[in-house]
């Protein structure tokens, strides 16, 4: 895992992002510290976002491009393709639930772990702490002083020792039900995408179409994500793009090839 830097000089940031900042404190509310959090958990779901609909643009567009390769008939290939929409969502979503909480019940027992060191070997928990935060940049001295405070509370101690030596959220989701609908519903309307165009045009034109919108689209994720990850627009879409084409050409070639192959 990449180290993130100590911190960044005011020349590092952007022009337009400490305007933002200097807004920020001119119009400052300290209650909405506490609601940050649940803005980036929000946002958190970019990953499922990212996932689902980049799954339900390629996997079906790999699909409805090899059969129409196959066929003239666009009723083939609507039905080919609307069942592998449904059983892809189905799949993706309920592989995001049982996958999201295994992890979170993995983490949960590391979690109790900790949580036991720090009932019957205090001590150790402790120096723990020091050691912790002088990786941090602490002084010896200082990092001692620091684990002394943090200790006097059984709950800032927990979550320091989760964050920080685990490297786990103190609080982890109860329910991944969320993450899951996220994850089956971006596949399933990202695969409309790729299936519309045979609804109301001839096979081959349906397939040229079909890959030009589906661009488009991976354009429009990428372009999401960029301003998400506050990067370059462009730099994300082409990446997205990138990624996108290759996957798609490589189920493309395999559904065209293959084919052939297995006939001879």
């Amino acid at each position: 895992m990449a180290e993130r830097p100590d911190t960044r000089s005011p020349g590092e940031i952007p022009r337009a992002r400490i305007d933002e900042l200097e807004q920020k404190k001119r119009s400052y509310d300290p209650a909405k510290l506490f609601a940050e959090k649940e803005r980036i958990a929000a946002r958190g779901r970019i990953r499922q976002f990212m996932f689902g609909s980049l799954d339900g643009l390629l996997v079906p567009l790999g699909v409805v491009s090899g059969v129409a390769g196959g066929t003239a008939n666009s009723h083939i290939v609507v039905v080919a393709g609307v069942a592998e929409a449904f059983a892809g969502a189905l799949s993706m979503g309920a592989g995001e639930y049982l996958s999201s909480k295994s992890e979170a019940q993995v983490q949960q027992a590391a979690i109790r772990d900790e949580e036991e060191e720090i009932a019957v070997i205090p001590d150790v928990e402790r120096y723990e702490i020091e050691l912790l935060f002088e990786r941090e940049g602490l002084s010896p001295d200082d990092a001692r002083i620091v684990a002394e405070k943090v200790a006097t509370s059984k709950r800032s101690w927990t979550n320091t020792m989760i964050e920080k030596e685990l490297g786990l959220p103190a609080e982890l989701p109860e329910s991944h039900l969320g993450d899951s609908l996220a994850m089956g519903a971006s596949y399933l309307a990202a695969s409309v995408v790729p299936l519309a165009p045979y609804l109301f045009l001839p096979v081959r034109s349906a397939f040229v179409l079909s890959v030009v919108l589906t661009i488009a689209v991976l354009v429009l994720i990428g372009a999401v994500k960029g301003r998400l990850a506050r990067m370059g627009v462009v730099r994300s879409a082409l990446e997205v793009v990138a990624v996108g084409a290759a996957s798609a050409a490589g189920g493309f070639l395999l559904g065209t090839v293959v084919p052939h192959l297995i006939g001879r």
